[in-house]
């Protein structure tokens, strides 16, 4: 035995309750958000769940991404987690509450959609604890609709801006805009190799540093929309808004990172007077302000 602290040796108590902290709220139908964590590593997950079978578009970028389910097109719940690849674990938790809330129903309409993506975050810590089944699990039954906490919270709770001693502590961000009918939601966990950048160009999360080889980061990303779009149009703006975030996050998709954003849409309004690009731009703007939304100042 290596004496290593991890999941197999020592009793979890996950926390799902931050009172006092940061909150982005929404109105957003039918979307819940469920935070989940373990304080002993600390580290945690983020769930998102539509309500519905929705369709998504995945962007994939960077050297070393980790994501379950990446061709699917419809989905019903997305997990973020630390813990690295063992973090997956997590979205099985989110499978597997979602399966015994269904009454263990195995008709092909009731199985549950989830996908997963997992982020390095071990870098602040000298522990093996990860998200694990049991936390995916607490996340689910913890979900809430139009609230979804800021700073160092579930998958973002050991999440950092830069690499090296350049490291800063970041999290997860999250901000909202709407045209017409049409509402967005951007989401983010900012585990990053580059430095966090505001509108003016000034870093202000992270410490420019040289080169780290086989640093390990990841900046997770999701982007919801009310809007009806095909899949050629979920793919474009997912692509628009994903390339977007070099402007917030410099450098991005570097070859340590591994990069992943969904682009959801849950498919429920026609608005003829926003156009796919423009809607794009309208998410990109969000995804910025939620970059900037991910650390605690």
């Amino acid at each position: 035995m290596s004496g290593q602290i991890t999941n197999d040796l020592v009793r979890l108590v996950p926390r799902t309750e931050f009172p006092g902290g940061r909150v982005l709220e929404f109105d957003f139908p039918g979307l819940e958000i469920g935070v989940a964590e373990y304080d002993e590593g600390p580290t945690g997950c983020t769930v998102f769940s539509f309500g519905t079978r929705a369709s998504v578009s995945i962007d994939v970028r960077g050297g070393s991404p980790d994501v379950s389910a990446a061709n699917r097109d419809v989905i019903e719940v997305v997990c973020f987690a630390g813990g690295s690849l063992y973090g997956l674990e997590a979205s099985a938790g989110v499978a597997a509450e979602l399966f015994a809330k269904r009454d263990y129903s195995t008709k092909w309409m009731d199985v549950a959609l989830v996908s997963g993506a997992i982020l390095f975050d071990y870098g602040r810590r000298e522990n093996a604890i990860y998200p694990d089944k049991n936390l995916g699990r607490a996340a689910v039954r913890a979900m809430r609709p139009g609230r979804f906490p800021l700073g160092a919270r579930g998958a973002g709770r050991s999440a950092t801006a830069s690499h090296g001693t350049g490291a800063e502590l970041a999290g997860e961000g999250g901000a909202y805009r709407a045209s017409g009918v049409t509402k967005i939601l951007a989401f983010v966990v900012v585990n990053a190799y580059g430095c966090i950048v505001d509108r003016a160009g000034k870093i202000v999360r992270g410490k420019p540093t040289g080169p780290v080889p086989r640093s390990a980061n990841t900046t997770l990303s999701l982007v919801v929309t009310n809007q009806k779009l095909d899949q050629l149009q979920l793919r474009s703006v997912g692509r628009q808004v994903h390339a977007s975030m070099a402007r917030g996050i410099h450098p991005f998709h570097a070859r340590w990172d591994g990069d992943v954003n969904y682009m959801v849409s849950t498919q429920e309004i026609a608005n003829d007077n926003l156009d796919e690009v423009t809607l794009g731009e309208l998410a990109s703007d969000a995804m910025w302000d939620a970059i900037l939304a991910s650390y605690d100042p």
